[in-house]
């Protein structure tokens, strides 16, 4: 029997490396539906197939956590003090009560009361982050390095968070603190190589995971990465309505940007091996 709750996915493996999927969840339990304006706005932000995009990792003996909970519930990549991860530019909360495009996620007067929302990050926020520093503990035993990979998606276009039309992959290290540089000079190389766009530390430079997770000189490097959904799905740029979104999975669309993928991911795991 697993020692984790059913939401909580977790796949063990021996490789210096972890994979956190903090934002595929579209579990919405019951108790959380009071108020909501749609099922569809409140899944909207999720990270659309980034799960099917990484199924390879488990095979390359990546220990890979995941939350099958909403974001919508809680976001377990914000700061649960309340800080913003960007201070002036628009973002969610850590019970978010707008969509990225500012929806209103609940009708007027039903937002989250704070002893909700400590309610939430107790029942999910605080075990997610238990269970990766645990992980993390249990490989750093066997490994004098790891790298923790956090993966996120977003839509291309989306005025309200950033200017014109996001980098395909944008690879964030809080501007150089969460990992070795060499680390995330051999991503950019290979993200240059791939044939799609790329930034390092633009808009996203790694959220909350990647942020408290992050010590190189403690032998934890951190790195997220943000990728724009065109990159893997027929993404329809612009707003988005509930009957165009999201689209579906294709395999073969998928394929280039999997492919650079699975060849960062084997860099994470060759760079931590390296230091042994």
């Amino acid at each position: 029997m697993s020692a984790h709750p059913d939401w909580l996915k977790v796949i063990r493996g021996e490789a210096p490396l972890v994979v956190s999927l903090p934002h595929t969840g579209t579990e919405i339990p019951t108790a959380y539906e009071r108020g909501l304006v749609s099922p569809w706005l409140a899944r909207k932000d999720a990270d659309w197939w980034i799960e099917r995009l990484y199924d390879f990792a488990a095979g390359l003996g990546a220990t890979v956590i995941r939350t099958t909970i909403s974001r919508t519930v809680i976001d377990v990549n914000r700061d649960p003090s309340g800080v913003s991860l960007y201070p002036g530019q628009a973002t969610t909360e850590l019970c978010p009560t707008t969509t990225f495009d500012g929806e209103p996620l609940y009708e007027p007067g039903t937002e989250p009361p704070t002893e909700e929302i400590a309610e939430r990050r107790a029942r999910f926020f605080d075990p997610y982050h238990a269970t990766l520093r645990a992980e993390i503990k249990r490989l750093r035993s066997r490994h004098d390095t790891i790298v923790v990979y956090d993966c996120h998606s977003i839509r291309s276009v989306i005025p309200r968070l950033f200017d014109g039309t996001l980098p395909h992959f944008n690879v964030g290290t809080n501007g150089g603190t969460t990992c070795a540089p060499p680390l995330s000079d051999v991503i950019e190389t290979i993200c240059t190589g791939s044939g799609f766009s790329h930034v390092v530390n633009g808009r996203f430079k790694g959220g909350y995971i990647t942020r408290s997770l992050g010590r190189p000189e403690a032998g934890i490097h951190a790195v997220q990465m943000e990728l724009a959904c065109r990159g893997y799905m027929k993404e329809p740029l612009g707003p988005v309505s509930e009957s165009e979104w999201p689209s579906a999975y294709d395999e073969d669309y998928a394929a280039p940007m999997r492919a650079a993928l699975t060849l960062i991911l084997q860099t994470c795991l060759t760079f931590a091996q390296s230091k042994a």
